[in-house]
């Protein structure tokens, strides 16, 4: 076994050594393998965001209380009657005012695209008293909050990059009535910050909607309430609903952008990663002709073909993972929390989030760059274990 890994490391050192003959040939498997990971990473990564800002920022704290059924908020209806019932339930947080439990609407209007000017579906809330409370990241960074019955609204700060006309002090038509931005908020990077709140009783009055609501959100003690609350609500006969932590039900929403782009991504990675398999052939067969001589003496010598066929292995892999490094950097220096908007398929309204490059997605990147240099090293390998010695000894 010692004899063996000497001989590994004495062909292996003997094959680094004469890279720079191969230099050309090896910096276009680098390329190539770097090309395909940055990618793979991009492609990934706006998965990532947009799983990041809808699920990661969820609480599981929070409750969201839907009609029985429905897993979005566009399809249930809540009445005024069930509102006060759930809002009633053991294990909700109790402020100065009562319950810390929010009635809600949610609806889209039609906005202009800052970045092109065509038209997009953003989403308008409209919260309860207590909406802000369930919140617990949320910070008012300019203006004032909105006053209660008036048509004011206050946009999440990744709203008033996305869209135009949503700026501090603004006036927007939605509807028949006149809209006046008086506020502009955060909320740790959440989907809500891609959000326009307003009132829920005005917005109940301007789109003519009674007293329905479409969703509850309630603070609860702790997580651990969220079971006498669940069989609270339940089990009422009055009521037919269902019942999510905050963070499941953004796990819901994301589930299906986050497959297709997966998907995608997935498809890209393995069309590009067979350009990059043949690269690396060409390369190592390229590496392996050229060193014919050589390691038809090594085996004259005694040398084992295992050594050989690792030391071929291990230059292949080396490629690979200068490659997958540097493209692994490249993406995150480049992607990294990039800035961009797509379609919510579940609310059918605009998100705004960034590509997330995370050290999970770099090291995946790179893993998969590595399966593609054992890919492409394989069979230079066994061609060099069984080259004759007597043919390889005629090419000196």
């Amino acid at each position: 076994m010692t004899r063996m890994l000497a001989q590994i490391l004495a062909v292996t050192g003997i094959n680094l050594r004469a890279w720079r003959q191969r230099l050309v040939a090896s910096l276009v498997t680098v390329i190539g393998i770097a090309g395909v990971v940055i990618i793979l990473t991009a492609v990934l990564s706006i998965g990532e965001g947009f799983r990041r800002t809808l699920e990661l920022a969820g609480s599981d704290r929070v409750v969201i209380v839907l009609r029985g059924g429905s897993s979005a908020e566009l399809t249930s209806t809540l009445t005024p009657e069930q509102v006060q019932i759930i809002a009633a339930a053991p294990g909700i947080e109790q402020g100065e005012s009562g319950p810390v439990a929010s009635a809600e609407l949610y609806t889209a209007v039609d906005m202009p695209k800052r970045s092109t000017g065509t038209s997009a579906n953003a989403p308008l809330r409209g919260i309860g008293a207590a909406g802000v409370a369930t919140h617990e990241h949320f910070k008012l960074l300019a203006g004032r909050m909105f006053v209660t019955g008036r048509n004011e609204v206050i946009a999440g700060q990744a709203a008033t990059r996305a869209l135009q006309g949503l700026d501090l002090g603004a006036q927007v038509r939605w509807g028949n009535n006149t809209w006046h931005v008086v506020g502009v908020f955060a909320d740790n990077g959440s989907v809500s910050e891609s959000e326009i709140w307003t009132d829920a009783r005005s917005v109940q009055s301007a789109y003519a909607l009674g007293g329905s609501f479409q969703s509850l959100r309630a603070l609860l003690t702790s997580p651990a309430a969220l079971r006498a609350f669940k069989d609270y609500v339940t089990s009422d006969p009055r009521l037919n609903v269902t019942v999510m932590t905050e963070r499941q039900f953004y796990a819901e929403q994301s589930s299906i952008l986050t497959a297709i782009v997966r998907g995608t991504g997935t498809a890209l990675a393995l069309l590009m990663g067979i350009g990059a398999v043949f690269g690396a052939l060409n390369t190592m067969y390229t590496a392996v002709s050229s060193r014919s001589a050589e390691i038809a003496t090594l085996r004259a010598l005694g040398f084992g073909s295992v050594p050989i066929l690792v030391s071929v292995l291990v230059e292949a892999l080396l490629l690979a993972l200068l490659g997958g490094a540097a493209g692994a950097v490249i993406a995150y220096l480049g992607f990294d929390g990039l800035q961009t908007s797509t379609l919510n398929f579940s609310s059918f309204a605009l998100v705004s989030f960034q590509f997330s490059v995370t050290p999970r997605l770099m090291l995946t990147a790179v893993l998969y760059a590595l399966l593609l240099g054992v890919l492409g090293g394989l069979l230079p390998a066994i061609h060099a274990t069984r080259q004759s010695i007597i043919e390889g000894l005629r090419a000196t």
